[in-house]
């Protein structure tokens, strides 16, 4: 851009300098001035440009104009240089319209908003009288607007009062409608009760007739158990004389007993010896179940899994294992992915099953108790190729069924009082057998015994 010359600066102070507005800028002729300085900024250089303006030359001019109104607007307030530049770019841009202010005749077809704002970028004489008009026509304008506004407003208001007035009409008469409605439901419940009235008198007095009624039933009812006692008294009399009569024949009876005794003895004898041929012939065993036993009674208790705890033994001790087999027809349940996983888990599950179960037989031959290991079946494809030890029970669990609840079935197939015990870490198994009557045992117990086999 070429540089303003010399006689530049003092013609503006003279024609332009000398005037300056006694109020504040109008808003609309501001906006216009900061629109039209944001689309000439852009064709300046960074070093033609106020200092406090330079951060915004890569700005596009809409957010130019949104984030540098303010600072453009005291820029071309105050630095009369940066405001003849905007005012050549103006005259590039705009010539008819500059080349009018600057002759002092504005077009008169001009937005009066575009004038005042060039008006005041340009400085011509008499510019502040341009943009005080252009204000007043903003003014005018807003204020025509707002009549218009107003008319609008009051026309609408206008015809949502007629309406309400047609809706508060039709309310009205809807209201007036039901008010008869009620009015002679009203007088038809008012017959309703007047007749509901009667209906109580007459139930009333029908309830005074039962009433009537019901002395007279049982004043009756009296006299009839007055007769009855009488009855009653007059048949025990009559009873008295049958017993009395009764007595006598029986001692009559016992006269001539003799001969039915003999031959009452007679039939008893061949009842027995015809009930004992009978007994050898079915081969029936003796009887095992006396009287006595039939007496409610509290028995002695036995030895059970749980009061081998009393021996003050250490959950972890193999002699409490041992002290549990040795009881009477002991049974051994085994969770068996439980122990092998807690024993020796980096074995393939084959090598575990193997190694746990050549264990457990070499135990079962030692204390002679009954031995099931029990693995989880459940996602088998097909089932596992095993020759089971000797003394040992080996199961898996079918599909749908888990290990665990294939143990808490076994534990609870059992008869009470018959010595379980289950080797299982898993709380939840142990729980549940534990409510079976059975014993639970941890797997490192298990472990430590198979480990001295």
């Amino acid at each position: 851009m070429d540089q303003p010359t010399s006689g530049a600066e003092p013609a503006d102070a003279a024609d332009g300098g000398a005037e300056a507005l006694d109020r504040p800028l109008p808003e609309g002729v501001r906006r216009r001035v900061v629109a039209l300085v944001s689309d000439a900024f852009g064709g300046l250089t960074v070093a033609e440009l106020p200092t406090q303006l330079r951060q915004y030359a890569r700005f596009t001019p809409t957010r130019r104009a949104k984030f540098a109104g303010n600072a453009m607007a005291a820029a071309l307030e105050s630095d009369a240089l940066f405001r003849q530049r905007i005012g050549e770019r103006l005259g590039q841009s705009q010539p008819e319209l500059a080349g009018a202010l600057e002759a002092g005749s504005p077009p008169a077809a001009a937005d009066p908003l575009d004038v005042a704002a060039a008006a005041y970028v340009l400085r011509p004489v008499g510019w502040v009288k341009l943009v005080e008009a252009a204000g007043e026509e903003v003014q005018r304008a807003d204020a025509e607007r707002a009549d218009e506004e107003t008319r609008r407003e009051l026309v609408q208001l206008r015809e949502e009062l007629e309406r309400a007035r047609a809706h508060t009409r039709a309310e009205t008469e809807r209201l007036r409608t039901e008010l008869e409605a009620a009015r002679k439901e009203a007088e038809s419940l008012h017959r309703k009760l007047r007749s509901a009235l009667s209906e109580v008198k007459r139930g009333e007095a029908a309830l005074r007739r039962s009433a009537a009624a019901a002395d007279t039933v049982r004043a009756e009812a009296a006299a009839q158990v007055s007769a009855a006692e009488s009855e009653s008294r007059r048949l025990k009399g009559r009873l008295g004389e049958a017993e009395s009569a009764l007595e006598a024949s029986r001692r009559a009876a016992r006269e001539g007993r003799s001969v039915e005794d003999m031959r009452l003895r007679l039939l008893l004898d061949t009842v027995l010896d015809a009930a004992s041929g009978l007994r050898r012939e079915l081969a029936l065993p003796p009887v095992t179940t006396h009287p006595a036993d039939t007496v409610d009674a509290v028995e002695p208790g036995r030895m059970s899994p749980k009061d081998i705890a009393a021996r003050a033994l250490s959950e972890t001790d193999p002699a409490l294992l041992d002290q549990l087999l040795a009881l009477p027809q002991a049974h051994l349940i085994v969770d068996g992915y439980n122990v092998t996983k807690t024993g020796y888990p980096q074995m393939p599950l084959e090598k575990q099953r193997l190694r746990l179960l050549g264990g457990l037989s070499v135990l079962a031959a030692q204390t002679g108790a009954e031995m099931t290991c029990v693995f989880d079946g459940a996602e088998l494809a097909a089932p596992v190729l095993l020759a089971p030890p000797r003394g040992v029970r080996v199961l898996f669990s079918k599909a749908g069924v888990t290990a665990d609840e294939l143990i808490r079935q076994l534990a609870r197939a059992e008869p009470p009082g018959r010595p379980v015990v289950v080797v299982s870490t898993d709380r939840e198994v142990a729980d549940g057998v534990a409510k079976a009557g059975a014993r639970p045992v941890a797997s490192v117990l298990l472990l430590k015994r198979l480990s001295r086999v």
